[in-house]
């Protein structure tokens, strides 16, 4: 039976409230099924034994707000869980010793969820660390209050923040490193051209301990491409994500930095743009994929069926497992991810609502715990599966964050409206050289 009860003349009806606050009920649920309640780290996925994600604990820790506003938990018991969470991060051990939980007020990207201590050998994320303090800044700033855990929230998240020591991060160079590990040091790579790491910049100009100086960003937006593509004229990142992480924590609508003012226009309509682009491209689908079209369409970094070849129809296909997949240059396999699409609602909505309505008919969980399936691909067969085809088998706990956030901003603005009034957020978009609208 499909999930929702809609005709084709139904997909382009508006969803109701009760629509989306049943879809992103079901998604926020991940952030309590997969917490450790002894310490509030969050499973990186639904994969048994799956370590902590740090940008899964931040994204939980901003989800707070939408499930006291939502009804889900009450204020004063909230307050405890996030005071607890906080506490918890902030007596993690830092430190150069290859098993703490982070170092110069970094964190490693995943941490065994028991003892909060680094697994896998893992890199110190910058990205990571950033989604972590964008939710304690939400929590610091949500949590107004003068009761002694909404105090006490404040102090800890601003404590969590200000030690992280932005400028050791940058190895010497303008720009951000993408991390360092205690075995080799910091890794080669560098936060340069437009992608998530706008957030990671501003969160780093904004900091009253250990700011970056203005001309990182500077650095950061040499490397922008602005391109024409399908007569559209944006700002090029790939994947579908790095259009939106950013934006869960920030209305971009109406401000604008120097490359911005260039162009005459803004990140908001940017993104707006690059949604429509991942649309055209699955409408074109130059490579003859199965489904791709007007309302299946949705390319990110997601879990794929693995790494392999087929032959399929007589044309070898190759496949990739967790990979940043991108439009319209790729690379794409196949795959398809749903919450990336839902993520655009703010954006796009005429394009996201019958996107959505789309997927509801195809079986992919959207009523189901934890919402929607993180992607699937039409051109993978797969036997004794109910689709015919592949379905991600987990849930990730950083896709489920942008549904929820995204869902609440296009609803009600709750998170952008937050972040308003943070003043790390505000000084660190000035410095950027951010001004007009809100700001």
């Amino acid at each position: 039976m499909p999930e929702t009860l809609s005709t084709d003349a139904d997909l382009h009806r508006m969803p109701t409230d009760e629509d989306l606050g049943r879809l992103q009920f079901s998604t926020l649920l991940y952030y309590l099924h997969c917490t450790n309640p002894d310490n509030g780290l969050v499973r990186d996925k639904t994969e048994p034994n799956a370590p902590a994600s740090i940008a899964a604990i931040g994204m939980a820790l901003a989800t707070i707000p939408v499930v006291v506003e939502r009804g889900v938990l009450i204020r004063q018991f909230a307050a405890k869980i996030t005071r607890n969470r906080l506490r918890y991060l902030m007596a993690c051990p830092q430190g150069p010793e290859p098993d703490s939980s982070g170092y110069k007020g970094f964190f490693y990207h995943f941490l065994d969820i028991e003892t909060g201590r680094r697994v896998w050998q893992c890199e110190l994320s910058t990205i990571d660390s950033a989604f972590l303090f964008a939710g304690a800044l939400t929590a610091a700033t949500y949590f107004d209050g003068d009761t002694a855990d909404e105090v006490e929230i404040r102090q800890l998240a601003m404590a969590l923040y200000e030690r992280a020591d932005w400028n050791w991060a940058r190895d010497g160079g303008p720009t951000l490193t993408h991390g360092w590990r205690p075995e080799s040091g910091f890794i080669p790579y560098r936060w340069r051209g437009y992608d998530e790491g706008l957030l990671l910049y501003i969160i780093g100009l904004g900091s009253p301990t250990h700011p970056l100086p203005p001309e990182c960003y500077a650095a950061y937006t040499e490397t922008y491409e602005w391109r024409n593509i399908y007569g559209r004229e944006l700002l090029y990142s790939g994947p579908l994500f790095t259009h939106q992480l950013s934006h869960m924590w920030i209305d971009f609508r109406g401000i604008r930095d120097a490359f911005m003012r260039h162009h005459d226009t803004d990140y908001f309509e940017n993104s707006r743009h690059a949604t429509y682009v991942q649309r055209e491209y699955a409408i074109r689908n130059p490579m003859d994929f199965a489904g791709y079209g007007e309302l299946c369409w949705g390319f990110t970094a997601c879990d794929g069926p693995g790494w392999g070849k087929r032959t399929i129809a007589g044309v070898d296909r190759e496949f990739f497992d967790y990979i940043a997949r991108g439009a319209p240059f790729g690379p794409d396999d196949g795959t398809v991810a749903p919450w990336v699409v839902v993520a655009s609602l703010p954006f796009a909505p005429e394009i996201v609502v019958p996107t959505v309505r789309n997927f509801a008919r195809m079986n992919l969980g959207m009523t189901r715990l934890y919402g929607f399936k993180p992607s699937f691909n039409q051109m993978y067969a797969v036997e004794n599966n109910q689709a015919g085809w592949w379905v991600s088998p987990y849930h990730f706990g950083i896709d489920q964050g942008p549904v929820v956030l995204m869902i609440e901003n296009y609803r009600t603005g709750l998170l952008w409206n937050i972040m308003r009034k943070c003043k790390p957020i505000v000084t660190g978009l000035r410095r950027a050289g951010f001004s007009g609208g809100w700001l």
